[in-house]
Parts: structure tokens; sequence; C-alpha cells
């Protein structure tokens, strides 16, 4: 019999934290969550989402074992925008029993019908900050620290339990291109591009040397004109809630110090204000994984030798975003044009791109001229209450 208890207090949060990471011990291609960062996620007082969403977690008990784990949200600043009335299941992770998910999604899908929503949806978080897309391709595939990995048989479960497909995404591993490489005439057409496209609309590219410059520059405003771009880029895509003033200073505050400053491009103007923006980060999936997703006692070690050290050959890309206004005209190249020979010259081999939404057209295009391919496939499954 399976018994579904709310977490209630911190034993019961730090051991739904800590069921993933003992659910995929020992595989070599899922990352584990960083304890910290789950714990200040699901505190109401520290995340800004908690301004316009709500939530509850759950866990499952078989006798006294804990077989899975799963998050009830409801983004209202969302469902308004797109006018809809979902739940959202998220961090959701069981073992192989139908049992044990079938009785933690009909735990979201009772809490959500109590409030007056008539669909399920997810995994999704409770913005798009936030790990979503159940991995449906890929699974011999390093996972990166901001996407979902799962065993195979979450889509069985799904399929069975009457879920269907919502939307997918797409990952891409992007080779970096190098001098006596083959593709490397093709990456030239960015350079080209890029060049075109900064006189044509009398745009630059803006590089920083500290991130306290970054939070500085225009009396510290100009972090929240970058993220602005990431608004109303994402505005159109799927299940988008627009980022308040302080969830784009809590993102500010928890990711610049982990950022080299070459990764960070920003195209503006003639004005001088950003249009488009860009930041990659070398990987730390290898190192979470050492750190097994904790920084004490050594975890912050292997985090610290990654950042500033020895850096893995693999490159996550973030965000890519550009202003609709801009886009079409080849501000992307300009960003592109910027990374291939800072990766290549850092020593990275291979990109990994961001999830992005299979029916995102004008994002597929931008890897034309890049040696890549899709590696790794992910839904949101989706089904009426």
């Amino acid at each position: 019999m399976i018994t579904i208890r709310k977490v209630e207090n911190k034993r019961d949060l730090y051991a739904f934290i800590r069921f993933n990471y003992e659910l995929y011990k020992g595989n070599p291609y899922a990352v584990p969550d960083l304890v910290p960062d789950l714990q200040e996620t699901f505190d109401r007082k520290k995340n800004a989402a908690f301004e316009f969403c709500e939530a509850e977690l759950f866990l499952a008990y078989r006798e006294k074992k804990l077989v899975g784990r799963v998050a009830a949200i409801i983004n209202h600043k969302a469902n308004k925008t797109w006018q809809v009335r979902n739940v959202r299941f998220g961090w959701i992770d069981f073992v192989d029993d139908l049992e044990v998910s079938e009785a933690l999604l009909k735990a979201v899908e009772q809490w959500g019908r109590e409030r007056g929503m008539d669909k399920i949806v997810g995994p999704l978080g409770f913005t798009d900050m936030d790990p979503e897309g159940m991995l449906t391709d890929g699974y011999d595939q390093l996972s990166t620290m901001s996407t979902i990995y799962n065993y195979p048989y979450y889509v069985s479960h799904m399929e069975r339990l009457g879920f269907g497909k919502e939307v997918d995404w797409v990952e891409r591993k992007v080779i970096v291109p190098t001098k006596d490489h083959a593709h490397d005439a093709n990456s030239e057409r960015y350079l080209r591009v890029a060049e075109m496209s900064a006189k044509r609309y009398n745009l630059h590219i803006r590089k920083f040397k500290s991130h306290r410059e970054v939070l500085q520059a225009d009396g510290g405003q100009y972090i929240q004109k970058v993220f602005n771009i990431v608004n109303k880029a994402y505005a159109p895509l799927y299940g988008y809630s627009e980022m308040n003033e302080r969830q784009i200073q809590q993102y500010a505050d928890t990711y610049l110090q982990f950022l080299d400053m070459r990764l960070l491009t920003v195209v503006e103007n003639e004005e001088n204000e950003p249009v488009a923006m860009g930041v990659c980060m070398g990987s730390l999936s290898r190192a979470l994984q050492k750190a097994k997703g904790k920084l004490w006692p050594f975890g912050w070690y292997y985090l610290l030798k990654s950042v500033y050290f020895k850096h893995e050959p693999v490159l996550d890309m973030l965000l890519v975003a550009v202003l609709p206004e801009y886009q079409n005209k080849g501000v992307n190249a300009m960003l592109f044009a910027d990374f291939i020979p800072i990766g290549r010259d850092m020593g990275f081999v291979w990109a990994e791109s961001h999830p992005q939404l299979e029916t995102n057209e004008k994002s597929q295009g931008q890897w034309a001229y890049l040696e890549c391919s899709i590696h790794k496939r992910r839904r949101c499954w989706q089904k009426s209450l």
C-alpha cells in the first residue's frame, strides 16, 4: 500500500531533495540536485516565485520506505497570461512501480481540483528558469545542472496513466569549430553576417570584466534591462510567465558568481541599450556528481575547481535572447561570432544547447552553419482533470 504525505518540516524537505540522489546513485548520466539551491527554491520567503505561485510537496511511502516525490504547483501569473487553469507537477521521481507514480500524480490532481484547476501539465517548475520536460530520448547522454534526467520507464508510466503530449523540447550537441575543422568555413559565415548586422543596425558588442561591473552598470539597472530582453523574447513561448524585479535580482545573485565574464555577451544599439544577450557556463555536471549534490564537506572544492581552475570540455549554453524587433536581423550571429573564438581559445570541445521548443522555428534555425545534432528530447505531458 502506498501512503502519500505532505512535506511539513525541514526533515521532510531534505528527504524530498535527496530522494533524487538516492534513486540515481551510481548513474553516470544523472546530475544530482544541489541541496542548498532546492532548499531556497522551496522556501516561501526566499523564492520570489511564491509571490504569484502556490505549491505543495508530496512524498510517497511504501510502509516506511520512501519511494517517490512530486511538487504540485499553480503559477497564477502564467495561468492568467495564457487563460488556462493548469496545475503543474514538477520535481517528480519514483521507483519503477505504477502504483507509486499513480498515487503521486493523483495527489497533484486532487490538490489542483480543490483549487479550481481543470488540467494537469508537467514536469514544469515554478517558472521557465526551473528544470522542465521529462527526458524521452538521450538517456545515455550526460545531463546538465539545469535540466531533468530520468529513467526510461518514466515515459511508460505516463502513457499508462493516460497522459498525452503537451509540448516537446530538443537539445543539441554543438561542435566548437577549430581552425582545421571542415565545418569552420560555415562558421565563418557567422562572422560575415555579424559584421553586416552590426553595420546595418548600428549595433555593437559589450563585454564585462567582473561581476561587480555588471551589477553596477547603469546605476544598478543594467541587469534588469538584460533580463527584460529574456522576458520579451520568451513571452510567446509555452507557459512563460514574466520575471519580476525580485526574481531577476535573485537569478543574478545566484548565477553571476559562477560566470566567467568572457562567456557573457550583450549586444547594444547606438544608444548603448541592450537588445540581445547570451550567457554560457562551463559544465558543472561532473563536479556536481563528485560533490554528490552537497557543498560540505568537499563539494565546494569540486565546484570551485571546475569554475576557476580546470573546467570540463563542455560548454552549457544557458540563455540566448533577442528582442522581438531585432529577431531575424542577424543579431544571433553577433552572439555566436563572439562566442565561437572565445570557446575555441578556452579549450571547449562542444556545447550543450538549452532545451528549445521543437516548434520554435526561429530558435531552431540559428544552428544552420554549425555542426550539431539533436541528442536529447524531452516532453511536457498533459491530462484533463
